[in-house]
């Protein structure tokens, strides 16, 4: 690695850093629109806490690093993993064009913080995180993302078994359901397949599909990707998108049998999308999780 990770400028030391978005994330006690899903006390005194900003960026990686463990270990519970397919990444927040993967053919319910990887920008594994080969398909579509998309801090993929059935369709879910909303005009697909991912090509492809909104991209006849302005965001929608094309092909099943779907219209599910897409309310909707993965794992998962 060319830039020693304990080598921060004392100007960088003095700033107050975001864990996502630094200069566009309004922090959370600010976030009108973030306060109004709870209610506190009468004096407005108690408010959410949102993402959390840092003043040392080596805690802040320490603390990514922590939450991106924690989400792998969740992705186990799920029943994400699959053989050494799967793989998360994350932006590091010192070496901008660095960032950490989970090693190659480990379970996702076994993951520690210390089992990250970091790689460089031409994805060789690098000092400073676990000397452990990473895969190759997900380098070529994880780092193209992150070219594409500075506003992503994390990516998330996996071959979840609805996720993948319901690529198959190549088309995007419906507005079914109120969770279904989390995705309204932000949900993409990508209408083609060209195998395992194991050209730069396939993985430039997957970013243009992406394109400079979406949080989240149908990969047709492969499996479901979700990107977030923190690993938790990445995860938890990850997971939302799943469940909604569970849900989808349940009704699909249905209406096969002539019960007929009813949609939610535009108007509602724009209104719901404004408050469920707000980056601290999707990093809070991982909060519950984060914390069960640690106590489950006896804080294993922050070493």
């Amino acid at each position: 690695m060319s830039t020693s990770t304990e080598t921060i400028s004392t100007q960088q030391t003095q700033r107050s850093f975001l864990v996502a978005g630094e200069e566009q994330l309004v922090p959370a006690v600010n976030d009108a629109q973030f306060q109004s899903v709870a209610r506190g006390d009468r004096n407005g005194k108690l408010k959410l806490r949102g993402i959390p900003s840092f003043s040392d960026p080596l805690k802040q990686r320490q603390w990514m690093k922590e939450h991106m463990a924690a989400a792998f270990r969740y992705f186990g519970k799920m029943g994400y993993a699959e053989g050494v397919s799967g793989h998360i990444s994350m932006r590091d927040p010192i070496l901008k064009d660095h960032f950490w993967m989970n090693p190659f053919a480990k379970h996702f319910s076994m993951i520690k913080a210390s089992d990250l990887v970091l790689l460089d920008s031409e994805g060789y594994v690098a000092e400073g995180g676990a000397q452990l080969p990473i895969n190759e398909a997900g380098f070529m579509i994880h780092s193209e993302i992150h070219k594409a998309r500075p506003d992503v801090v994390a990516a998330a993929h996996t071959h979840g078994v609805y996720g993948k059935t319901w690529s198959a369709f190549g088309k995007p879910i419906e507005m079914l359901t109120q969770d279904a909303c989390n995705f309204y005009g932000r949900l993409s697909v990508y209408d083609d397949h060209g195998g395992v991912a194991l050209s730069q090509e396939e993985g430039r492809q997957i970013a243009q599909a992406l394109g400079k909104d979406s949080i989240a991209c149908i990969l047709q006849n492969h499996g479901l990707l979700t990107v977030g302005r923190t690993v938790d965001e990445a995860a938890i929608l990850y997971s939302m998108l799943d469940n909604a094309c569970h849900s989808q092909l349940m009704a699909e099943a249905a209406a096969a049998n002539g019960i007929p779907k009813r949609m939610i219209s535009d108007e509602i599910a724009k209104y719901t999308a404004e408050f469920a897409q707000n980056p601290h309310n999707l990093y809070t909707e991982f909060q519950p999780e984060f914390e069960l993965v640690v106590e489950e794992s006896n804080g294993r998962v922050l070493q």
